[in-house]
């Protein structure tokens, strides 16, 4: 495995907050700084583009797009390297950093270490939800909040951003080339279930390859199949050092 610990890192758009309070309000969460390299007081003409290239769904709406076209000022917030048992933790305090910038003022905010990013309703809905969850329902809520799926390659269905949670990235083979939109719920409630699993199970600690996986005791059986991150370098802020967990059917 790879010696390579995560880390969040947090674009965040203003138009009324400057980079002293996003410093502020984030440092209240614990353990995010904001990065001064990077992190500038004017707009960045790149933004519109960057936004809607990390679109997870539609959750953008007119006030989201005009927020970012009229942002004048861009940080950039880091977590620290993180620790695999910290992880979930690190991602919880950061979801509610998110929420309490966008309430203070923040105009837009994604994520450069999953390459996602929702609108402004959508993020304070997914941090509502975190607050007061557990176990599996907190993992729905931030596999949600931080996790790019389903990304498609032409045969493999897969998540960018499970290192943020300190797991495998989930997979899953779609099979064929001529996927359509009727294919894509199954497949999608497939590689959530594996996700909550991950994240939820202690069994998922020492899962083998060609395991079986069933969502239901009386569902098809797939087969687990684990390898290492090989989509991304190491350098790259997507690379997961737990690899990735795959389902592949059985026959």
């Amino acid at each position: 495995m790879s010696e390579v610990s995560p880390r969040h890192v947090l674009c965040v758009l203003s138009s009324k907050l400057g980079l002293p309070e996003i410093e502020r309000i984030a440092a209240g969460f614990g353990g995010f700084v904001l990065d001064r390299e990077y992190s500038e007081d004017e707009p960045d003409p790149r933004m519109p583009d960057a936004f809607e290239a990390s679109l997870a769904a539609a959750s953008f709406d007119e006030a989201d797009w005009a927020a970012v076209e009229s942002h004048d000022t861009v940080g950039y917030l880091l977590s620290a390297p993180m620790m695999r048992e910290l992880a979930a933790d690190t991602s919880r305090r950061l979801l509610a950093a998110t929420a309490a910038l966008l309430s203070s003022g923040a105009s837009a905010v994604k994520n450069e270490s999953s390459g996602i990013t929702h609108g402004r309703d959508r993020w304070l809905a997914l941090a509502d939800l975190a607050a007061g969850a557990e176990n599996e329902d907190l993992a729905d809520a931030l596999v949600s909040a931080w996790v790019k799926r389903p990304i498609y390659d032409g045969q493999v269905l897969y998540s960018c951003g499970m290192h943020l949670l300190g797991a495998p990235e989930v997979e899953i083979e779609a099979g064929r080339e001529d996927l359509t939109d009727d294919d894509l719920p199954d497949l999608v409630m497939h590689l959530d279930a594996l996700a909550i699993y991950l994240l939820t199970d202690p069994r998922a600690e020492e899962i083998e390859d060609g395991a079986g996986f069933r969502m239901t005791e009386d569902a098809p059986r797939w087969v687990l199949r684990t390898g290492t991150c090989d989509r991304y370098d190491e350098d790259d802020l997507f690379f997961n050092p737990y690899g990735y967990v795959r389902l592949t059917r059985t026959g």
